[in-house]
């Protein structure tokens, strides 16, 4: 299995002989509507598209998830598995091939990678968007994506898994709590699937951020403390921060070699 974060909740993933980018940004800047002045974010430089992808996993419709200047450099024909409504968003840009997944459905991709949608963050009052957990069937190894720390209960039912990747700090906005759970949430979900790996996702990497959201923004919790807290609750999982655009093999030992 090898990974590479490709900064903030971008990831290529290469697990069962298949190629996986899971909600890419990887060009332009990232901005919500055209509010540049609430929030942007900006490459500090640019970065190339990976090529030969198989599939592309999409956990949201909001474009920190499905980004759409990404998605329009991306070739229509790659699969897209996504929660609705990041499938309405794929159909837009003209992909042909899309999967939306409900909660608890499945999909395979050839007969070695099963992909598993599960209850993930909220987005507003009626809407629940997608975890998932891959499988490969043949060597029997799993991973766990959920990039805002909203981890469902059914998940007790679903491990152990072998690497969880999701924030591993809290972002807190003044008067409204966190809205990505880190630290806390990292450690049930440690609990529920008993992973060997942690791997933190929604940080920043290689960018820059700008807007006003960014100053009221606070941060809490760092990897150390978090392997402090797994240890407290006697699990032993390890918690491994990639660098960003850096290939990684995961020796599920509990050991990555670069």
């Amino acid at each position: 299995m090898y990974l590479t974060w490709l900064d903030s909740n971008s990831w290529l993933i290469e697990i069962a002989d298949r190629k996986l980018l899971i909600d890419p940004w990887l060009v332009g800047p990232l901005v919500f509507g055209n509010f540049t002045w609430l929030f942007k974010g900006e490459r500090r430089s640019p970065r190339s598209i990976p090529e030969n992808i198989d599939g592309i996993i999409l956990s949201q419709g909001l474009e920190d998830h499905a980004h759409p200047p990404t998605l329009e450099k991306l070739d229509k024909n790659i699969p897209v598995i996504g929660s609705p409504s990041a499938a309405q968003v794929a159909q837009k840009l003209g992909f042909i091939n899309i999967t939306p997944l409900n909660h608890g459905e499945t999909h395979n991709i050839g007969e070695g990678l099963e992909i598993r949608a599960v209850p993930s963050s909220p987005m507003g009052p009626t809407t629940i968007e997608n975890g998932y957990i891959l499988r490969d069937l043949i060597n029997q190894q799993s991973i766990y994506y959920e990039p805002h720390g909203y981890h469902s209960p059914t998940l007790q039912e679903l491990g152990p898994v072998d690497v969880v990747i999701t924030p591993t700090i809290d972002l807190v906005l003044p008067l409204i709590g966190p809205f990505i759970k880190g630290m806390a949430s990292a450690v049930q979900v440690a609990k529920w699937l008993k992973p060997q790996v942690i791997l933190p996702t929604a940080a920043g990497g290689d960018i820059e951020f700008s807007g006003l959201l960014l100053s009221i923004l606070k941060a809490e919790g760092d990897a150390e403390q978090l392997t402090a807290l797994l240890r407290e609750h006697q699990l032993t999982t390890e918690v491994i921060t990639p660098k960003p655009w850096e290939r990684f093999e995961l020796n599920l030992q509990g050991l990555a070699t670069h």
